[in-house]
C-alpha cells in the first residue's frame, strides 16, 4: 500500500463488512476453486486464472500463502491444497483484519461457513483486534417466501404465511438486516406501488402451481412492501452479477419512484452497483434512506482498478453513504483481495485530494472512518465497538 496518513489510518481500522457470505471448509480441487473466481461460466479451454479477478489472486493472494507474487496457477494451488482449508481460510480473515460480518445466509449450494463459525475463523487470528470479532445474519427474504411455498400454502394464505415467517426470521438472534435479490428474479422496472391482496393471491395461485423460485412481478414486488414492513435495513442486490441478471434492468435508476414512495421508511442499501456507480451515487445523493457499497466489484477489477470504480461512486455519494462490502462467498481469498483493493482504492483517492489541498487531512480520516466501519455501524444499529 502507498505511504500517507490516509493509507496508514485505513491500514489500521477493522473493517465492518456488511454484506459477504460464509466461506467453503471443504478443500478445492482445481475446477471447483475456478468455478467460485468467477459470476460466470467457464469455456473449454480457457480458465479463471486468466481474468482480472484471477490475476489479483495469483498477484496479491500468493504472498499470503507464503508464495512469489504471480505464482502459477498449479503452483497456488498446490499450495492451498498442502495448508488445507482451515488455515487458508484463517490467513485470509487475518489479512483482510475484518472487525464485524453481516453474512447472507440464504444463498448455501455448497456447504458454507455459518457466521459464527466465520466470525470464529476470524477471531483466531492474532491482529491485536480491541474487540472479539462478530458475525450477524442478513435474511434473504426470497429464501423465507420459497420454504413457506415447500412447507406448502395455500394462494389465499400465503401473504400472512411470508409475512409471519418473515417476522419469525428477523426476530431471531443476530439478525441486523434482510436482503432481496428481486435483481436475479425479475429485475427492477416493476410498478412501484404496493399489490393489493387480491393482486398478491391470484399472483400466489399462479406460482405455488408451477413451483420453483419466487420469480413473479407481483410477488417479488410485495416482498420488497413486506420488507419496509419490517422496519430493518434492505439490502438490494444490484448492477453485476451471475448470468440470470438482464443488466439493463437492474440500473437501480429504475428504484426511483419506488424510493419515492417508502421515504421516510427503512435504509436501502444498494449492492455492488457496477457498472451503475454513478446512478447509485445519484440516488444515495437525492434520497435520505439510500446507501451504497461497490463490493462484489472491488475484487472482480481488483486493487489496480478499484480507485476508478470508487472516485466514480463517489463523485456525489454523501460521504455517510459509502459502506464497506466484500461480497466474499465460497473462497476465503475474497475477503483478503476486496479488503485490500478497498483500503488502497479509497486511500490513494483521499490521500490525492489532501495532497492537492482538496481535503483537509482531518476530514480525510474521519471519511475514510465512516466508509470503512461507521456508516455500517450507524445503519445497522450495531452496539457500540461493534
Amino acid at each position: 500500500m502507498a505511504g500517507g496518513p490516509v493509507h496508514e489510518a485505513l491500514a489500521d481500522v477493522e473493517l465492518v463488512d456488511h454484506h459477504c457470505h460464509g466461506v467453503v471448509t471443504a478443500p478445492l480441487d482445481r475446477p471447483d476453486f475456478e468455478a467460485l473466481l468467477t459470476e460466470g461460466g467457464r469455456w473449454p479451454g480457457t480458465t479463471t486464472f486468466d481474468t482480472p479477478a484471477g490475476v489479483a489472486v495469483r498477484r496479491y493472494c500468493a504472498p499470503v500463502l507464503g508464495l512469489e507474487r504471480h505464482a502459477p496457477a498449479d503452483v497456488y494451488l498446490a499450495r492451498r491444497a498442502e495448508l488445507g482449508p482451515a488455515e487458508v481460510n484463517r490467513r485470509f480473515l487475518a489479512a483482510a483484519r475484518t472487525g464485524v460480518f453481516c453474512v447472507d445466509t440464504g444463498y448455501t449450494p455448497r456447504p458454507l461457513t455459518t457466521p459464527a463459525e466465520l466470525a470464529a475463523a476470524a477471531g483466531a487470528v492474532a491482529h491485536e483486534a480491541a474487540h472479539e470479532v462478530v458475525a450477524y445474519e442478513v435474511v434473504r427474504l426470497e429464501s423465507v417466501a420459497e420454504a413457506v411455498a415447500g412447507r406448502g400454502v395455500d394462494a389465499g394464505g400465503y401473504a400472512d404465511a411470508f409475512r409471519s415467517a418473515a417476522l419469525d426470521a428477523v426476530r431471531r438472534p443476530g439478525v441486523v438486516g434482510v436482503k432481496s435479490v428481486a435483481a436475479y428474479r425479475t429485475g427492477f422496472v416493476l410498478d412501484p406501488a404496493r399489490p393489493s391482496d387480491a393482486d398478491v393471491t391470484r399472483a400466489a395461485r399462479r406460482w405455488l402451481a408451477r413451483g420453483g423460485r419466487l420469480d413473479d412481478p407481483v410477488l417479488v414486488r410485495h416482498l420488497l412492501w413486506t420488507a419496509v414492513d419490517l422496519g430493518l435495513p434492505l439490502q438490494l442486490h444490484t448492477g453485476f452479477g451471475d448470468p440470470d441478471i438482464r443488466l439493463h434492468s437492474v440500473d437501480p435508476a429504475h428504484l426511483t419512484d419506488w424510493l419515492r414512495l417508502i421515504a421516510g421508511t427503512i435504509p436501502v442499501l444498494l449492492l455492488h452497483c457496477w457498472p451503475y456507480q454513478r446512478q447509485a451515487g445519484y440516488l444515495a445523493a437525492v434520497f435520505e434512506q439510500v446507501y451504497l457499497d461497490v463490493g462484489l466489484t472491488l475484487h472482480h477489477v481488483g486493487p489496480a482498478r478499484a480507485r476508478a470504480v470508487l472516485e466514480e461512486a463517489l463523485e456525489i455519494t454523501p460521504f455517510r453513504k459509502l459502506l464497506y462490502s466484500s461480497d466474499a462467498y465460497g473462497v476465503a481469498e475474497f475477503y483478503g483481495l476486496g479488503a485490500l483493493a478497498f483500503r488502497r482504492g479509497l486511500g490513494e483517492l483521499l490521500q490525492d485530494r489532501v495532497d492537492a489541498d482538496e481535503l483537509a487531512l482531518a476530514d480525510a480520516l474521519r471519511l475514510a472512518r465512516w466508509a470503512a466501519a461507521d456508516n455500517a455501524r450507524q445503519v445497522y444499529r450495531l452496539p457500540d465497538g461493534h
